[in-house]
This record gives structure tokens, sequence and C-alpha cells, in this order.
């Protein structure tokens, strides 16, 4: 028995050992799973259960910071942030027995989906559903009043800000434009992106256990911090003239691929003007401007194939050329050629040159502009005659590694460093990969690919004393106050050239600018000096596809602005650079120079020919005021029977030469003495000129000088058989029959 119930002992606690064991195991599992729970929810999971808690506990709600302004130098505004507002839904605190009647007021104000508002009022458990981003507000104000007046909840506003850009396309290339969120997706916009945006605030609002806001003070707001401004080197009245030129002449010269126009401070690098035309609208980007490529693209019917070509438009009308596209400049290039060869010693203003009408390099013939030869050079009638053969002298002078070294230092070889986003790098030779050969063209501005603003930065360089500066648009941030948070002026990268040398080429480019191939751009007492360039494009299938550039300078004496004009594949009467963009150039200089305050230096010859004030004679007596006309310089002619002048015509607001007609009407009934507009184009500007004084009418010059002896008309703003009063200014634009490029 007793050994029995030993056994039957042993048995029970045996038994009761193995629950004990088994209730410790249990007990040892469950604090194992609750310690990895804690470690995963407090340590490895931790951010993640965070989120998750804060989203049950708090409502975060963002706020928009309000991005910068972009002005320009004299600090009219460019690009704006306007006050929107953001519609949005809160379910949660709405009435679903209202929900039917927000859905459709919403359709009716903000044509917003019927279907796509209910299904968002749906989401009982949310604060926050979008129905509309960016309305502006007449619609908001007739949302909040709707709202007060039928007392419904659950519809908010919050502000928000929509670029906008009071100009239009105006620097749409150099301004950019913003996407729907803000941010900037080109130009300016894009580059200073990070200091116009700021930072964005957030309201933290505590809600208890049925989701429900706990009031104010359970609210932590943190408060959006505005982006800072720019302040552009742009001046809004030159980019007036740059575009107003630009536009009109790459319309009449049917330019296929686009016109450039550059204004530079050379001493600084500061840019006054950049424009590339056709161009877009920043206010609304992503419509297709050009007219033309609209209307083929809508022609087109499979889906992939209209995308395509929709993206393309828009990237092409975006994009700015003066930055992001590479040319082989021509004889524009020669400038530095001239101004390297100089200062490396390899030529003096001395050396003598020698044109026969070709050279022979490397087994090829590498002909001139002048086919029969321009015979012996100095270095200056190098220069100004463009002479190919001289400048592949002057290339094989210095020898490869001089050459490139100069190249390298005018900063050709790597990009300018500009503040645009899209900047090319060029694509050029090295001491390594360069030959006989391409030195030879290499000197003359072929076969080699620049952009221009790389192009213009190299002739400031060789015109403003050496120095090698980098062009920029933005001069330094502010913030709301106006108030300098950085300046953003460069210092000048190195000194290339010589002073003296740089006064050398200044003096070239002046004699080329007034006397020969470059006075195109020719202005009366401005002191313009400038240099053609015409290129053939050698990778299209046209045999008729040019690039035609002038650079020109101004004042001469002591440099302050540079200005480059591009035309790329032009279909008109000419493709020549010269005749093309040298009277652009011409034109701009005679408005930017004045408008700087640069004072002119007349000769006596311009003086006899400089535009003045007509001189304001109405309400006085006939011959007094005839007597005042004729001692400033005008020719006279009554209309009428009256002893007093009631009207006249030029008025004094206009600006003619000395010798142009005023015409003076006498008699209260008189109309304007009409005249039929002559047909000038081809004749001789002195031709012209006589035509135009017999008929009554007065003439305004542009292009190169009248008094140039082989001057002609090649066209005149006012078409011939069109009946004008007696008295109008004509401008005619004039040509050079001998000169090239």
């Amino acid at each position: 028995m007793n050994e029995k119930h030993k056994k039957n002992q042993n048995r029970v606690t045996k038994k009761m050992r193995n629950r004990g064991l088994f209730v410790i195991a249990c007990f040892f599992a469950f604090v194992v799973c609750i310690v990895y729970n804690m470690v995963n929810v407090q340590l490895v999971n931790y951010e993640e259960y965070k989120a998750k808690a804060s989203s049950i506990q708090l409502r975060d709600t963002k706020i928009s910071p309000k991005r910068g302004t972009i002005y320009d130098r004299n600090m009219k505004v460019l690009a704006q942030s306007a006050t929107v507002w953001t519609v949005f839904v809160s379910p949660a605190e709405s009435d679903e027995k209202q929900h039917a009647r927000i859905a459709e007021k919403l359709e009716e104000i903000l044509d917003a989906d019927r279907e796509r508002t209910l299904e968002k009022l749906k989401k009982t458990n949310s604060y926050y559903e979008i129905i509309e981003y960016k309305i502006d507000k007449p619609q908001a104000d007739a949302i909040r009043e709707w709202c007060q007046e039928e007392e419904i909840s659950g519809v908010n506003l919050v502000e928000d800000y929509k670029r906008y850009y009071p100009y239009g396309s105006f620097a749409a290339t150099i301004l950019g434009f913003c996407g729907t969120d803000n941010q900037g997706l080109a130009g300016l916009e894009s580059y200073y992106d990070e200091e116009l945006t700021g930072v964005q605030g957030r309201v933290i609002s505590a809600k208890n256990g049925w989701g429900l806001d706990m009031g104010y003070e359970y609210e932590e707001l943190n408060a959006a911090q505005n982006g800072y401004s720019l302040v552009t080197t742009i001046d809004e009245t030159i980019q007036h003239f740059l575009e107003k030129r630009l536009s009109a002449k790459v319309e009449e010269y049917n330019v296929q691929c686009r016109g450039v126009g550059i204004v530079m401070n050379v001493k600084t690098g500061e840019i006054y003007a950049m424009s590339t035309k056709p161009d877009f609208d920043p206010n609304e980007p992503f419509e297709i401007y050009d007219e033309d490529v609209k209307a083929a693209i809508e022609a087109i019917t499979d889906d992939e194939e209209y995308n395509a070509a929709v993206s393309q438009a828009r990237q092409t009308q975006w994009r700015n050329k003066a930055v992001s596209d590479l040319y082989e400049p021509g004889s524009v290039f020669k400038i530095v050629t001239a101004a390297s060869a100089l200062d490396s010693g390899a030529a003096t203003v001395h050396t003598p040159f020698f044109c026969k009408g070709y050279v022979s390099v490397g087994g090829w013939n590498i002909g001139c502009n002048q086919r029969s030869g321009h015979g012996a050079l100095t270095f200056e009638q190098a220069l100004i005659q463009s002479c190919n053969p001289s400048f592949i002298d002057m290339g094989q002078r210095m020898g490869i590694q001089t050459f490139v070294d100069y190249f390298e230092s005018f900063g050709l070889s790597e990009k300018t460093g500009i503040d645009l986003p899209g900047e090319q790098k060029s694509i050029t030779y090295n001491a390594q990969t360069m030959n006989e050969t391409s030195l030879a063209s290499n000197s003359f501005g072929q076969t080699f690919k620049i952009t221009p603003i790389q192009m213009i930065t190299a002739v400031a360089t060789a015109v403003n004393g050496g120095d090698l500066v980098t062009p920029h648009l933005v001069s330094k941030l502010v913030d709301e106050d106006g108030n300098t948070v950085k300046d953003l002026t460069p210092e000048p990268k190195r000194q290339v050239v010589s002073e003296e040398v740089s006064k050398l080429i200044c003096g070239m480019l002046l004699e080329n600018g007034t006397n020969y191939n470059a006075r195109w751009s020719y202005v009366p007492g401005y002191r313009v000096g400038g240099k053609s360039g015409t290129s053939q494009k050698l990778d299209t299938a046209m045999d008729d596809d040019y690039i035609a550039s002038y650079v020109g300078v101004a004042p001469c004496d002591d440099p302050e602005i540079a200005i480059l004009i591009f035309f790329d594949e032009p279909r008109t009467y000419s493709y020549y650079g010269g005749n093309l963009s040298g009277p652009v150039v011409g034109d701009l200089m005679g408005e930017i120079l004045p408008y700087l305050g640069v004072e002119p230096v007349y000769t006596d010859a311009e003086k006899a020919n400089v535009s003045q004030h007509v001189n304001y004679v109405t309400g006085e007596n006939v011959t007094d005021a005839r007597v005042t006309l004729q001692r400033a310089g005008f020719n006279v002619k009554v209309v009428g029977s009256g002893n007093t002048v009631i009207s006249q015509f030029p008025t004094n607001a206009m600006k003619v030469q000395k010798g142009s007609i005023v015409v003076l009407y006498t008699d209260p009934d008189t109309e304007s003495v009409m005249v039929t507009m002559p047909d000038l184009v081809n004749k001789s500007a002195s031709d012209a000129e006589t035509t135009m004084r017999g008929l009554g009418l007065n003439v305004k010059f542009t292009g190169v000088s009248a008094s140039s002896n082989d001057a002609v008309v090649i066209s005149q703003t006012i078409p011939s058989g069109e009946k004008i009063p007696m008295g109008t200014i004509v401008e005619v634009n004039l040509t050079a029959t001998g000169a090239f490029e």
C-alpha cells in the first residue's frame, strides 16, 4: 500500500511539475511576445506607429509659403504670386443632408464633377478632401457667400498662391514658369527654385476620442516662411526694346528656327536683356503659341504621335537658344582670333597679310569671301575685310597649343556659369585632337560649336580691357522688407588679354562699324563698332541653311554694352549677318545708348544730319512760325490762307533730321494734304531722299549710313501706293551693295 501510494504520489508530483513547466513556458512565451511587440512598436517600427497614433490624435494642415517676387533691376515686378484659394470639404464636420446641395453648388461655381464630390463627402472620418486648387477671388467669394446664406457646414477655403506674370510673354525664356504645385520648371523660376519657394508652415490640431477638434488651445502653429525675392539685372525698358525689334525681324525674315538677342554690360557681365523669339506666355506655358505648329499638330490622328508632337512643340518654345543651343559662330569669332594673335605676340598691327582668294591647308583649298582675293592687307584691314586666309595665317602663326590656350582662356571650352538651367557645353577641339586643317577652320569661326552666351562673353572680354566676366541675370536676393540677404554679383574670373590689345580691337571694330563692312549698325554720335558673321549649318540637309549673326559694341572709346543678334535659318532676300542682324543692332543701339545716358559725340558731318525735336509753333503767326522753323534747319510747307498756325505735322513730340519738311495748317476746314507713297526699293539713299522731299514726305534711314556711296533701299515701312499725309516720317531701311557677311 505504501509502495502504491508512493507511486501515485510520484505520478501526481510529476504531472504537477509538467503542468508548472507548461505554465511557466506559456508565461515566458507571453512575456517574449510582449517584449517583442514592445521592441517592434517602440524601436523597430517606431516611426510607423508614431505616425498612426498621430493620425488618430492629431490633424496636420499645411500652410503654403508665398513664393518670392522676381524684379527687374529697377524693382519693377516681372513675376509675383497672386492670392488664390484651395476648396476642400470636411465630411466629418458636414451635415449629410446637405451633401447633394454642396455637390450641386460646387459644380455650378467651379465646374467640379458632382459625382466625384459626393464620393468624397461619403468619407465621414475625413476632415480634408480637396475639391479644386487655385481658384480666383470671385469664385472664392461666391462660395463663402453661399455657405453663409444657406448655413452650409463642411465646405472650407484655404489661402494659397498662384504665379502671375504681369507682362505676359515678356522675358519668358528668362523667367521660365511654375507648375501647379508652385515648383519652378524653367528659367530663373527653376534655377532659383529653392530660394524662391520658402518653407511650408503647419497647423497641428489635437482631436478627441470622437475625432473632433479640441479647440485653439490645443493647436500648434508653425508659420510658413515666405521665399526670398530676386533682383535681376534685366532692365524692363531695354528688354522691351529688344523684344520689339527681334520679333518684327523674325517675322519679316521668315526665320525658321527662331531668333536670339542678348544685351550685356561688357564690364560686369550683367544681362540687360535676353530674348528668344518666338516664345510663349508663362501664364499659360502649356499652350502652343506658334499657330502653324499648332495647326500641324491638330491634324495628327495617331494618339502617340500627337502626344510626342505636343511635347516637342512645348520643349521648343520653352528652350532658351541663347544658352541651350550650339552653333558655329562664323566671322564674329575673328574678334577672338585677332585679340589672341596680338596678345600672344604671334602678330602685330604692322604684320602684313596677303590674300589671293583662297589658301591650301592639309590638301584642302579654303576660300575667302572675296573670291578674287583681297591682295595685300594690314592687320586691321584683315579684320575689317573679314579675310579668311589672313586669319588662317594668324592661327598658323600662333600654332595649335597657343591657339587652344587662348580659346580656353576666353572661356569657350567650358560653360559660362550663367544662372539659368540648361546651359550647353561647347563642342571644341583640344591640343591633342586639333590638326592643321581644324586649326585653319577654327581660326575663322567654323568646325566648332559654342552657345550665343559664350560668344558675347568672349567679345566682352576682348573689348572690356581683357577681363573674362561671368554673365549673370540675378544681382541679389532680398527678403520681404527689401533687405539684401545675399549679393550674387560674381567677380571677374581672369585677365585674358592686355588692356592695350583690348583698345586696339575696339579701335578696329569702330573703324569697321563706321566706314566698312559693319556699318549696318552705325548710329551717329555713338561710336558703335561691330563685326558680322554668316555661318553655314553643315549638319542640315539644306544648302541654304545659314545663321546670320552680328555683334555690336559701344561706345568704342570706353565700351559699356555689347549686343548680339542671331537669326537661325532666315528665308529672305539675304542670309548675311551684316544685312539682316546688323541693322537690328544699330536700331537697338540708337534706343539703348540714349536711354542709358551715354552722351553722343558728333562729327561735323553728323551734326548736319542729327535728328532733333520739331519746334512747337501752333498758335503762332505764320510768318514767325516759318522763321522759327527755318532757323532750326527745317523746310516749311504752308497749307491754307489763314494768318495763324492751327496745327502742324510733324508735331513737337517727334524728332526728325534737319532739312525735313514741316507742314503748317492755317484754316480750320483744311484737311490734311494726302500724297501717294512711292516705291523706294532698290533706289540709292540719295535718290530716295530726293523723291521723298519732292512729295513733301520725310524719311528716316535705318541700316547703313545714308552717306555710304553704295547704300540702297531694301525696305520701307509704308507700302508703295498708300495715301499718307504730307509731312509723314517714313522709315526706310538701307543696305550696302558691296558688303559681305
